[in-house]
């Protein structure tokens, strides 16, 4: 008779591949996506190399379980920001500052999963990331467009266009370094916004408008 697991044994699995995860997260965001191997997320997470292996057999498998929860939990947030705002123009600012401010709050590791230089399978990895957030602004940009408030252009190359100012301009190596004094990290976040606004089209005293309406995400967000 087939072994079948139970409720308690799946959650037990679960909690385990969960906490394997979030020791790899932690490794991330202090050192970067090159201390994500198997022997230093075990030790971290405080269990055997050998129980790592059998949730990720390859430390690519860990690395893109890695990214997948990431990105599920960032675009997460920066969809409800977006699917709450009163309206296509409004939701695009909200979901650029709830993604940049959530990603300014955890600038290493969002690099680390984003775009960090480690090797050609990890950049496929992080490529997915990317990937998805210039899909979900590639939707919030045909939305706008297809409403009238923004005008005639091609979704695709503004959202992938985006995202590269998201990420160099917070992120990347040459990212200015952000006052920790949460009106400066405001205010950074909010001009990234209104200057993707205007790249889009809009005229700044509208884009402004939006800026400042736009709801701020909870500090205890990230």
């Amino acid at each position: 008779m087939a072994y079948r697991r139970t409720d308690r044994v799946i959650r037990h699995l679960a909690a385990r591949q969960n906490a394997i995860i979030a020791a790899a997260q932690t490794l991330a965001g202090e050192s970067g996506m090159g201390t994500v191997q198997i022997v230093p997320v075990a030790q971290h997470a405080g269990i055997a190399a050998g129980t790592v292996y059998r949730y990720f057999p390859a430390k690519i498998d860990l690395v893109r379980a890695l990214v997948t929860a990431v990105t599920e939990r960032e675009i997460g947030a920066m969809r409800r920001a977006a699917d709450a705002a009163p309206g296509p123009l409004s939701a695009l600012a909200g979901g650029v500052i709830t993604f940049a401010a959530r990603a300014n709050r955890n600038r290493r590791l969002t690099w680390a999963v984003m775009a960090e230089p480690v090797d050609a399978e990890v950049d496929a990895v992080q490529f997915e990331y990317r990937k998805a957030l210039a899909a979900e602004l590639k939707a919030r940009i045909q939305v706008a467009i297809a409403s009238g408030h923004l005008p005639e252009q091609d979704a695709a190359l503004a959202s992938a266009a985006l995202v590269g100012v998201l990420l160099e301009a917070l992120f990347g190596p040459q990212a200015p370094a952000l006052c920790d004094a949460p009106g400066k990290v405001r205010e950074a976040v909010q001009m990234l916004t209104l200057f993707s606004l205007r790249a889009l089209g809009i005229v700044d005293a509208r884009a402004r408008g939006l800026v400042v309406q736009s709801a701020w995400p909870a500090e205890g967000a990230g």
